[in-house]
């Protein structure tokens, strides 16, 4: 798949994409601050196991963000991390007893494998951390040489959120707040307290505040042949330091967005504002765009409850990965959204109807349209230059199929009208990232004693035979399939994995 959309060139004036900027607290045009390429940084996965489908909400997101902002006839320079290095991936890596390169270049190989599934384009530049080790001592002897960092007696070194009177703009946190156990804002959500707890905040090592964040961290036996030499001894870098000494190698000092998960604002991001602009004395970052939780059933995703899907286990079910990314689009990317099997089986009719109305309008042999020249299709363009309107821009996509369609059962139309709207119909596939391959089969072949099942329960279902009908549907979803009525018909199903 192409890594960079072409846009046609077209006089009209370029629209602007809105979007909700988490530091502002308000929707603003992006408008780059340098010529007409769009600088950007997401924060990546850590490698140390499959992504999981929440995971891909951040990054399906993302990718709708760059085909939107492409759309308009900007350039982008996407740059997105791989965290190769940290507590995880090292303890991870020695309990199955294989390297940090071995063990994080197989799930970094995974990753790019579901992205490529999903659509999702990959970025310009993937720097990963252990890559990067030397430009994340040089940012750290920067801050030290500033003041804003000191090394403890251990050799770590660490971050001093005291000089940094800016510390907590974006998560709308204040130093006091978090070197007392007065509650924080909701925005932060724990005491001060609770943070020195929490192994994402501490990091596992000692230092002068509780507050204060590693920036190095001094070689442990545990860490085993995982260290690198510095200026404070052998170590390894914090997990923080390694997006600030990236992004500004590759986008330079001020760039034009900043984005990741919701979970990622506080305290990741915050801390990357506090030791790039200390490092620097310029704004990191001109836009924040944060991407809201997925939750599973309404529940909270967690291994506990067993619902921490990845794409494999979606595929095991029988559906698609266009099935996932469509419901992955179908909520707004500043609310949870909420997953669920049915979810993806109404994705998938959907998307067959997408499919069957492609078909009606048969070949393009011209440029697809772009978002200056919307002809038919215009109010999907619009909501999505929104904010990132995607529920919107989903339902004025079928609305416009639907009138289209009875256009065409009502009309002789020219060929050169159906011409037009497929050209701009696929457009508007490539803006959502959908392909629509013809699915050949069912990947989830219904054995024959299941069919029998269903069809006796619904004949048991017709004879009003209530007791006989509910227990073949127990039946049925003992046995790990589900059947949705209709008033006519039914539907069997592949029941979703038991938590």
């Amino acid at each position: 798949m192409s890594g960079q959309t072409t846009a046609t060139a077209i006089s009209a004036p370029r629209p602007f994409l809105r979007l909700y900027d988490t530091m502002a607290r308000t929707v603003k045009p992006l408008v780059p601050l340098e010529g007409e390429t769009f600088r950007y940084y997401c924060c990546g996965p850590t490698v140390y196991g499959p992504a999981h489908i929440g995971n891909f909400r951040s990054f399906v997101l993302q990718d709708i963000f760059r085909r939107t902002l492409e759309s308009t006839g900007l350039r982008t320079l996407h740059v997105r991390n791989i965290t190769d290095v940290d507590d995880k991936t090292i303890r991870q890596s020695q309990a199955e007893n294989r390297t940090l390169s071995e063990f994080c270049a197989a799930w970094t190989e995974q990753f790019h494998k579901d992205c490529t599934a999903l659509h999702i384009f990959p970025p310009h530049v993937e720097p990963s951390a252990v890559g990067h080790i030397p430009d994340q001592i040089a940012l750290i002897e920067t801050l030290i040489k500033k003041g804003n960092a000191y090394r403890s007696p251990d050799g770590s070194v660490y971050y001093s959120i005291k000089s940094f009177p800016a510390y907590g703009s974006l998560s709308r946190l204040n130093e006091r707040s978090i070197t007392t156990d007065e509650k924080k804002p909701a925005t932060a959500g724990e005491t001060a307290s609770q943070l020195a707890g929490n192994t994402a905040w501490n990091d596992e090592y000692d230092r002068e505040s509780a507050a204060d964040f590693a920036l190095w961290k001094a070689r442990r036996p545990e860490d085993g042949p995982n260290f690198w030499p510095s200026p404070w001894g052998d170590g390894r870098p914090g997990w923080h330091i390694e997006c600030s000494a990236m992004s500004m190698k590759y986008l330079g000092e001020s760039f034009d967005l900043h984005g990741g998960g919701v979970d990622l604002i506080f305290p990741h991001h915050e801390n990357e504002i506090a030791q790039s602009e200390a490092a620097t004395g310029q704004r990191f970052a001109a836009h924040w765009f944060h991407v809201a939780h997925l939750l599973v059933e309404g529940k909270k995703m967690s291994k506990s409850l067993g619902n921490l899907y990845t794409l494999s286990d979606i595929q095991g079910k029988g559906f698609t990965p266009e099935d996932l990314r469509f419901v992955l689009l179908s909520g707004s990317y500043r609310q949870p959204l909420n997953f669920t099997w049915d979810s993806l089986s109404a994705a998938h009719k959907a998307l067959a109807r997408l499919r069957d109305f492609r078909k009606r309008l048969g070949t393009c042999t011209r440029p697809e349209r772009d978002a200056r020249s919307p002809g038919a299709f215009g109010s999907v363009w619009e909501a999505m230059l929104d904010d990132l309107n995607t529920p919107e821009a989903l339902g004025q996509l079928f609305l416009t199929v639907k009138r289209l369609s009875a256009r065409i059962e009502s009309e002789q139309l020219p060929p050169e009208t159906l011409l037009a709207w497929r050209c701009e119909f696929e457009g508007i596939l490539r803006l959502f990232g959908f392909e629509l391959k013809e699915v050949i089969a069912s990947q989830t072949e219904i054995p024959a004693e299941i069919t029998d099942l269903a069809n006796r329960r619904w004949q048991a279902k017709q004879a009003k035979d209530w007791a006989l009908a509910d227990s073949l549907r127990k039946e049925l979803a003992d046995s790990g399939w589900l059947v949705k009525d209709t008033a006519s018909a039914y539907e069997i199903l592949p029941a979703p994995p038991k938590n």
